[in-house]
């Protein structure tokens, strides 16, 4: 049974008249970025040695830039640079430093994760484009506003947004004036958390997502534990792996919806993987305006391949998990995630029928020829599969037989009913490679020509390439009466539309000739050549940026003087005070047993959000009744789901309905929901440095941020080095948040439903953990917005560090509990209090912490070295 849903055998074509999408490709070096010019891509986006989300790709280097930029612009083609990580205080002066690089060069926009840079572009350049990354998690009107204001050109969309949602996001920005060109990923791998909320990879290993080091733990196999008992799955184990997403039957609705950049995942991929992917999505995205896609070469003979005749062959072939259209068509939670494999399959073939001597026969679902590789599916994608090339096929009725070379195979490995698939189509490969292979030309751009004279003057040739660039140049000898064979617009067309070998193909011809006049071939030919070359010439040339000289800054990165908020957060609490604890609660009974350990700040996060309004009740029995307590000196706030989507405005009603004496503000919508509220940011907000603490915290009226869970201790110490320390919270012991998804496992497997409306609620039953491959429980939960967090179950402890923190001017210590006990919450509260009380050490509490807990703490990231990621060798 294959795990990919049938894909449209078409794509239809929609109204002419929308406005057409720009088409980007990923390119991790410079056979990607060809692949992507010569196959039609519109723009590209790639990454430098640093400050990029794909650390692992080959990436280009600051050097390379000139060239690279060149050649795309000469060929009509966009460069965007990913500087889509977080960006640590101590980075700052270089980061400035690659973005001045990077803006001289003439690159056409950065596409930007940290807020902070975004501000600290704009002091560099009024005009250079920023374009936010989904690693923003920008998941409405309200997210796109804030990007505007940040001064922003253009905003990726998270992946988890519908169509709907994403007709919402327009309508909205359109009412209140603040719309901003949207883009979204057409295809490629899909998260399972949202990305710029993963914790996952820095919480096991020190390799932060958010700083282009994931580790992929979304592909790996899990247990689903309900009750303490294991659910039987068969052989669904990769519950957290959803399929690949493909939105090429999309594609009217997402060209009616106004979306303005199509984007193709894949900067890890080859450049077969980038040609193959990009020229599928050129054709089809050209019929569905109703245009014919730009001249390119043809298919070579040996593609009457399946390739050739269904384009659904050819993005399987390339890589597929299985192929969906991810969450465009709103949320399928059993669809989305097969949870039968994590890793590439290809084209499913059928099921083995019976095995032979060396071969096996079956019904083949798609074609297969001798050469083709195959993989047998044992169900156990986690160890070594049976595989190998095709040597020979022999079809009997409705049976294929396949015969492979001696020796290939473990046979006693094979069985029948497996399942079968293609995994390699050498014809294909070689197919996609000499389609970018070499020097060559081979996709061109549409050049619009315009001829006109009369007899007796210059005959004046002006070239539009539709990008802006206008080129015009006269004859050196006048047009004279034509006695036969005048210069009609059909041998104008042949004679000036002969651009073999150039970026352009003829578009649009218009003569404006008076009379019947003549010019001889030879300087047509010359004035043909000579605008092309004026054309390359001005395509070449890089945009003139402005670029603020570092003199005239008034905030300077130097070594000498730490980075510091260019105008300086308002703290709530003087350094000359002594630190405070605050309680991060996630179940109603842990209420009690943190105000009888004596903290009087709490920050509450449930996943019924009916729960706030009897726990802040009871708070407030408990502020009367406590004659020794300042009411003033005490308070409860409120967490709404970390991520907001159109129409889920109820639940931030709810929440606010509690009357808890602040909130905590964990995504843009909140800002403005809670503008006239107390209000704090949560980690969620991804506070890294001094730029990006002082915009929330002037701008927005917050009383103090949570430093970023991606700092370790040098970095959280450099972030205190350069703003006030109690403008911040530190997380000093917590469960980190590891994943945080759209994707519903509740839902998905222990329901038959698709979302809330039919999954009956087992979030609201079951106490449900993951167990991972060394059998770690991770514990799992919902929000109000079906939403799953997956929690790490080893507790982390910055304990030893808290002296240093303190130094250096932080007072606000969260503590936080996920499904810990009364006696727990209380116990560990109270040796924390003393910890800051300087009545223990940190080294005494981590030991005893180490004993007490049945799965001992961790230091998690507080105590990892920065990854520096080599760049790799081909």
């Amino acid at each position: 049974m294959p795990a990919a849903q049938p894909l449209a055998a078409s794509v239809p074509a929609v109204a002419p008249a929308l406005a057409r999408p720009e088409l980007l490709a990923p390119a991790g070096d410079w056979e990607c970025a060809r692949a992507a010019v010569e196959n039609g891509a519109d723009a590209i986006y790639f990454g430098l040695e640093r400050f990029n989300a794909r650390m692992r790709a080959h990436n280009f280097t600051h050097a390379d830039l000139p060239a690279l930029m060149a050649f795309l612009h000469q060929r009509g083609v966009r460069g965007y640079v990913t500087f889509n990580t977080l960006v640590f205080a101590d980075e700052l002066a270089a980061a400035e430093e690659y973005l001045r690089v990077i803006i001289a060069a003439g690159v056409d926009a950065a596409i930007v994760q940290d807020i902070g840079i975004c501000r600290l572009i704009r002091q560099l350049s009024p005009d250079f484009p920023i374009h936010c990354s989904t690693q923003m998690t920008i998941t409405s009107a309200a997210g796109v506003a804030f990007a505007r204001d940040l001064g922003a050109q253009l905003v990726v969309l998270a992946r988890e947004n519908s169509l709907a949602d994403i007709a919402k996001i327009r309508a909205g920005g359109e009412a209140t004036s603040t719309s901003l060109p949207l883009e979204v990923f057409v295809h490629g791998a899909l998260c399972v958390a949202y990305s710029g909320q993963c914790l996952t990879s820095e919480s096991l290993g020190g390799r932060s997502a958010n700083r282009g080091e994931c580790a992929q733990a979304c592909r790996l196999p899990y247990e689903l534990i309900a009750d303490g008992e294991k659910v039987d799955l068969g052989d669904r184990r990769y519950l957290l792996s959803p399929q690949d997403l493909a939105g090429i039957d999309v594609l009217p609705d997402l060209v009616r919806a106004g979306v303005a950049s199509l984007k193709i995942e894949g900067r890890l991929k080859s450049p077969e993987y980038v040609a193959s992917i990009t020229r599928v999505y050129r054709t089809a995205l050209d019929r569905v305006l109703g245009a014919p896609t730009a001249a390119a070469t043809p298919r070579a003979p040996e593609s009457a391949s399946p390739a050739a005749a269904d384009p659904h062959y050819e993005l399987q072939m390339a890589f597929s998990r299985g192929l969906y259209t991810g969450w465009f068509r709103g949320i399928d939670n059993q669809a989305l995630a097969h949870a039968r494999f994590g890793t590439k399959r290809g084209v499913f073939l059928g099921t083995v029928a019976h095995v032979g001597r060396e071969t096996v026969s079956l019904r083949l679902a798609a074609p297969l020829k001798p050469g083709d590789g195959i993989v047998f599916d044992a169900g156990r994608p986690d160890e070594r599969e049976e595989g190998g090339r095709v040597y020979q096929v022999v079809v009997a009725g409705d049976e294929a037989t396949l015969h492979f070379g001696h020796g290939d195979i473990d046979w006693r490995r094979v069985q029948a009913g497996q399942r079968v698939w293609k995994t390699s189509d050498p014809a294909l490969e070689r197919e996609l490679h000499a389609t970018f292979a070499g020097e060559q030309i081979r996709f061109q751009r549409p050049l619009h020509l315009e001829v006109h004279g009369r007899a007796g003057t210059p005959l004046t040739l002006i070239a539009r390439d539709g990008r802006g660039h206008v080129a015009k140049v006269a004859s050196a000898l006048p047009l004279t009466p034509a006695d036969k064979q005048p210069l009609k617009l059909e041998r104008l067309r042949h004679q000036l539309g002969r651009l073999g070998g150039t970026p352009f193909t003829l578009g649009d011809f218009s003569s404006l000739l008076e009379g019947d006049v003549i010019l001889p071939v030879s300087e047509l030919n010359r004035l043909r050549r000579e605008v092309v070359a004026e054309l390359d010439r001005q395509r070449a040339a890089p945009p003139r940026w402005t670029l603020v000289e570092a003199a005239s800054r008034a905030t300077s990165w130097s070594a000498s003087t730490p980075p510091r908020a260019a105008s300086a957060p308002v703290a709530t609490q003087s350094a000359a005070d002594g630190p405070d604890v605050v309680a991060v609660i996630r179940l109603p009974e842990q209420l009690e047993a943190a105000w009888s350990a004596g903290v009087r700040t709490l920050y509450c996060e449930f996943e019924n959000p009916k729960h706030y309004r009897t726990t802040v009740a009871r708070f407030r029995e408990l502020q009367a009744t406590d004659p020794w307590s300042d009411r003033s000196a005490s308070s409860i706030w409120a967490s709404a789901p970390r991520v907001f989507k159109p129409g889920e405005e109820w639940i931030l009603q709810q929440v606010r309905s509690c009357a808890a004496d602040g909130y905590l503000v964990r995504n843009y919508d909140h800002l403005a929901f809670f503008a006239a509220d107390r209000k704090r940011g949560d980690f969620s907000l991804n506070v890294a440095n001094p730029l990006t603490a002082d915009y929330f915290l002037a701008r927005f009226g917050l009383e103090r941020v949570t430093a970023s869970y991606d700092l370790n201790l040098a970095q959280l110490e450099a972030l205190l080095q350069s703003a006030p320390g109690a403008s911040f919270d530190i997380t000093l012991h917590q469960h980190m948040p590891m994943f945080h998804m759209e994707h519903c496992v509740f839902c998905a497997f222990l329901s038959d439903g698709k979302d809330y409306r039919d999954c009956g609620r087992p979030c609201e039953t079951h106490r449900v953990a993951l167990r991972d491959r060394v059998g770690a429980e991770l514990p799992l939960k919902a929000d109000a917005g079906c939403r799953n967090t997956v929690y790490n179950n080893r507790a982390q402890t910055g304990a030893e560090y808290a002296s240093r923190l303190i130094a250096l001017g932080a007072r606000h210590f969260r503590i936080e509990f996920v499904n810990e006990s009364a006696d727990e919450v209380a116990r560990t509260l109270g040796r924390y209090q003393q910890l800051l009380r300087g009545e223990i050490s940190g080294a005494e509490l981590w030991r005893e912490l180490r004993l007490i807990n049945q799965l001992g703490v961790t230091r998690g990231q507080m105590e990892t070295a920065p990854q520096l990621l080599s760049r790799p060798h081909s």
